[in-house]
């Protein structure tokens, strides 16, 4: 079989820093946390991590409000702390990929800090998006742009002279302000960022909203600026997406070329990148730009057969045909939790069944996901079946999109709450802090979903994780790019990779007949007697 490089295959595993583990005991996660649970994730047998911001911040936007890119916040540990989680990761054989916030920093970043001293028409606030207001006062934002955590895209200043001044933009919130990169220097200083990580021995890195760096050249209104604002995942089409955004990625991709000449390790760029179809999402993962760009298609899919057809065969059609490899997503740190995801019915059913079909719906769409050619980044706890937390208090809640658009169920509080790993109370391992100085307050049933009961019970969903796993790097036929379609229906979708493997998945609330005879090799729910149970998908070796 012919050379892939580790990243077309890999499965990644997302630690959301402050919600992994605390390892200095301020109830907060961190780099000595993470440390600490390099061997749990040795043992489950993910490939590498994705490591979520840990430079310093204000924290307003939980790290991804960066105010200076080559350093590591004092609430997660300090550059050796770093270097540590580096080399014992490499020792395990684990990659590493640290995210970058290249689209936005923080209003505290001091870039920002001097283009605001220094005035209207000056070269340092060339670096960002200032423009005079309309209006005969200039009180009007420059255009009708919403930003995507709620309000106006637009934030007027206070000039030196203590005058209304000009209005900055920021696609997120006020304390975000977007970098212009059609000033040569803003690409020039996160060269050197890049550089910085470099070397001290990251694998690559995954870039944070991948599609928005450039923005329109005029700037011009929106023909639909409540749509910006109205879904989590809206795509401006005049700040998304432009064609000059490509050739950042090229300029990134040989400069990890340039390394991996150096010194033969493969690095990796995977891209956010929201692209309206997986048609225009391969135009970034062509040969000279990024490695990966997580396909979005299945996790904003509803649980049902067709759907999940034709966004796999759109991936492998408009993705692989380039030359790419898909990487597969169920689920992040911006997203609501899988099993509450698919616990979503309107059938009347009891509030506890539907959360045993959103379970079962989680699992197998999981094991699914493992079937397919190309890469998967899962997000940390979806091998423990955690569901969301959607009864946090009021007080406790800290995403900036609760308060920019007054939805509490619009947050993403919920899908990081800290993990559970021992015992029967909170903080379940995740700290040595007392319950109340976690971060974010664990429910009593994160009990039943801690590492420590799942690892010891061998049919739980953990077990299916570690198991695909293992089967997944062990398996010949699970190499390469190839799917042949047995089988496309209402209810069932079958299909084979290479010699022999084949994988089935029930959408339907009612067993099915096995496409194979014999007793699979692996199934997300157990399945008897000739059938494919509920909500189920399984293996075979046939």
């Amino acid at each position: 079989m012919p050379y892939a490089p580790w990243w077309r295959d890999a499965v990644m595993y997302q630690i959301y820093l402050r919600s992994f583990r605390d390892g200095n005991g301020d109830g907060v996660g961190d780099l000595r946390g993470a440390r600490a649970g390099l061997g749990y994730l040795t043992a489950l047998g993910v490939d590498g991590i994705w490591l979520s911001p840990c430079f310093p911040s204000p924290q307003r936007d939980h790290g991804y409000d960066v105010a200076d890119y080559c350093a590591i916040d004092p609430l997660f540990g300090d550059l050796a702390e770093f270097d540590r989680l580096v080399a014992d990761a490499h020792r395990l054989g684990l990659k590493v990929i640290l995210d970058i916030v290249p689209n936005h920093c923080s209003s505290e970043h001091p870039r920002f800090a001097q283009a605001l001293a220094a005035g209207p028409g000056s070269a340092e606030r060339s670096w960002f998006h200032f423009s005079d207001g309309r209006g005969p006062d200039g009180d009007q934002p420059p255009n009708n742009w919403r930003a995507m955590f709620g309000g106006p895209a637009w934030t007027r200043v206070t000039e030196p002279d203590g005058r209304p001044g000009q209005w900055y933009l920021h696609m997120f919130t006020p304390h975000q302000p977007d970098w212009n990169w059609r000033v040569p220097e803003v690409a020039d200083q996160f060269d050197q960022v890049l550089r910085f990580w470099l070397d001290r021995g990251v694998d690559g890195f995954r870039i944070d909203v991948a599609a928005g760096l450039y923005k329109h050249p005029d700037l011009p209104d929106s023909p639909d600026p409540a749509a910006d604002e109205r879904a989590r995942d809206a795509i401006n089409p005049l700040a998304w997406n432009q064609p000059e955004v490509h050739q950042v990625w090229r300029r990134w991709r040989a400069l990890c070329e340039e390394y991996t000449a150096r010194d033969g390790r493969e690095r990796t760029l995977v891209g956010e990148v929201s692209a309206p179809t997986a048609a225009e999402q391969a135009r970034y993962v062509r040969p000279d730009e990024l490695h990966q760009a997580f396909y979005f298609d299945l996790l904003r899919a509803g649980w049902d057969a067709k759907t999940f057809h034709e966004r796999i065969d759109a991936a492998l059609r408009d993705i692989v045909s380039s030359g790419a490899a898909v990487t597969w997503v169920l689920n992040n740190h911006d997203q609501q939790r899988t099993v509450t995801r698919y616990s979503q019915v309107n059938d009347g059913a009891e509030a506890a069944a539907d959360e045993e079909r959103g379970a079962a719906r989680a699992g197998a769409a999981a094991l699914l996901l493992l079937a397919l050619p190309g890469s998967v980044y899962l997000y940390q706890g979806e091998e423990l079946g955690l569901p969301e937390v959607t009864d946090l208090p009021a007080e406790v809640l800290s995403d900036p999109i609760v308060a920019g658009t007054g939805r509490p169920e619009a947050g993403r509080d919920g899908c990081r709450v800290p993990l559970p790993w021992s015992g029967a109370a909170a903080p379940f391992g995740f700290s040595d802090a007392a319950a109340d100085r976690v971060w974010l307050p664990q429910p009593d049933w994160f009990a039943a979903h801690s590492v420590q009961r799942l690892r010891s019970d061998g049919d739980s969903v953990w077990h299916m994780y570690r198991d695909a796993l293992q089967l997944r790097r062990n398996l010949a036929p699970l190499r390469g790019d190839s799917l042949e379609w047995l089988q496309v229906s209402a209810e069932t979708l079958v299909f084979r990779r290479g010699e022999g493997f084949v994988c089935a998945v029930n959408f339907s609330d009612a067993p099915v007949p096995a496409p194979v005879a014999g007793p699979p090799l692996l199934s997300s729910r157990p399945c008897d007697d000739g059938k494919l149970a509920a909500g189920t998908t399984a293996w075979w070796i046939a």
